[in-house]
């Protein structure tokens, strides 16, 4: 059960930094960045290039997948304490597929405020830009490398909505070649490469055409791969012999 807190407690900010472009970031994002009492960033080199660009000096420190487990306690005491923090990633929103759940659970459960903001994500526009349908999808985030892949390949084989995976470039053709294996290759997909920046690209096909083609064009940067769900499985009309007659159940 949550904890309620006293006035004088912060508040954590869950805040998107851009994907590619940086105009992509909110105005509210950089007002609540200049506001924060510490930004928490999961790489303070990279972010730093983002913080000068918008003339945002905070104190900064590092919270990422390798140490989250032992600063989250400590961020979550400086914030009863009275220190307004703002969670940022690499690229996109902090939690999906980068660190930031732990902490935003920790602080929910105690009862801190816990603010995200709207913005930036590469799932949304690769999905939208596919052409495939997008009123109803699944993000897997990234597959297991080893175990449950294959399982989980088997259990998405049936999954009727459209899919949302993130893959690294060095393991694209081998994720592509499982998907036909396990779906079908005759399934539609779209891979989108670096949403939002200059040399943004979507190829949509088939998983056999779209591997094949990846197969001669090596893939580089973010990839968002996007595959069609299972295609609805009709019941089959049962037939029924009485004589020479015959009786259709739909």
């Amino acid at each position: 059960m949550e904890k309620s807190q006293t006035a004088a407690c912060g508040k954590l900010y869950i805040v998107p930094t851009p994907v590619g472009n940086l105009e992509d970031m909110t105005l509210r994002a950089i007002r609540v960045l200049k506001e924060a009492d510490l930004i928490l960033a999961e790489d303070t080199r990279t972010s730093s290039v983002l913080l000068k660009h918008y003339d945002i000096h905070r104190p900064l420190q590092s919270h990422h997948k390798f140490n989250e487990h032992q600063t989250v306690q400590l961020v979550k005491e400086r914030i009863l304490g009275g220190l307004n923090v703002a969670l940022i990633s690499d690229a996109g929103t902090p939690g999906i597929s980068d660190p930031g759940f732990l902490l935003a659970r920790t602080c929910a459960e105690e009862g801190i405020e816990v603010q995200t903001l709207p913005g930036a994500t590469a799932c949304i526009p690769a999905i939208v830009s596919s052409g495939l349908p997008c009123d109803r999808f699944a993000f897997e985030g990234f597959l297991p490398q080893k175990k449950g892949r294959q399982t989980l390949l088997q259990a998405l084989s049936t999954e009727p909505r459209t899919m949302v995976f993130y893959e690294s470039p060095y393991r694209l053709v081998k994720t592509l070649e499982q998907l036909a294996q396990y779906f079908g290759a005759d399934r539609p997909c779209s891979v989108a490469r670096e949403i939002s920046k200059m040399h943004e690209q979507h190829h949509r096909g088939t998983l056999e055409e779209v591997a094949a083609w990846f197969r001669e064009h090596e893939p580089k940067g973010e990839i968002v791969l996007v595959v069609a769900g299972a295609p609805a499985v009709k019941p089959e009309k049962k037939r029924y012999g009485r004589g020479e007659e015959e009786i259709e159940e739909s």
